[in-house]
């Protein structure tokens, strides 16, 4: 099995539990939770796949990703006991999709011949959107349109990507560097806290 269809597989389960952690926390019925865990998992793709042209889109041409999602969500609702706080979860699963999404997207422009800066954007708005569709849905602002470092990772991620594959070093090292590194970031910014400047001055009590 290619590396890329392993990274594939890996952040879909991750975002299909980011999002069943969402919308359990939100006390969905089953029907929302599935559709919750299948937005996130697939709602990036399915943009990324529009803007490329590629049709059809990625998961109804493989049910696979859709099996993928299905499982993720039985069992993490099997498990919702041992998942003790649901919005950690949600942030831990959701930033290793966002590590292995952002490499499929720039696998997936690279794929298509784009520019570089053309594939680290395909692979942010791989990674990031879903998120997006399943924030909206739940009512909550997207973690994209906050002060929050989130897409800022992809984007982090992709220049090492780049960098690394200009230095001549393996694919398998560049996709790994990139993912992890992506990871390691977000999760150290939600450990400290660490935001973007704003522009809104903290109101006055």
């Amino acid at each position: 099995m290619e590396s890329i269809r392993i990274i594939d597989i890996v952040g879909t389960a991750a975002f299909s539990i980011a999002g069943v952690s969402a919308a359990m926390e939100k006390k969905l019925d089953i029907f929302g939770i599935f559709i919750i865990a299948f937005v996130t998992a697939l709602g990036g793709g399915t943009l990324r796949d529009i803007l490329v042209g590629k049709v059809p889109i990625g998961w109804l041409s493989d049910l696979s990703s859709g099996l993928i999602v299905l499982l993720s969500t039985i069992a993490t609702i099997f498990f919702k006991s041992v998942i003790k706080n649901y919005h950690n979860a949600l942030l831990f699963f959701d930033s290793i999709g966002l590590g292995f999404f952002t490499v499929v997207g720039i696998q997936t422009g690279i794929s298509f011949e784009l520019h570089p800066v053309g594939c680290i954007a395909l692979g942010t708005i791989t990674a990031c959107f879903g998120g997006v569709i399943r924030d909206i849905s739940l009512s909550n602002i997207p973690l994209i349109f906050e002060k929050e470092i989130y897409a800022t990772t992809s984007i982090f991620g992709g220049v090492v990507f780049f960098l690394l594959m200009k230095m001549g070093a393996p694919k398998m090292l560049f996709e790994v560097v990139c993912l992890v590194s992506i990871v390691i970031l977000r999760l150290l910014s939600v450990r400290y806290h660490w935001q973007l400047p704003t522009i809104w001055k903290p109101e006055k009590s």
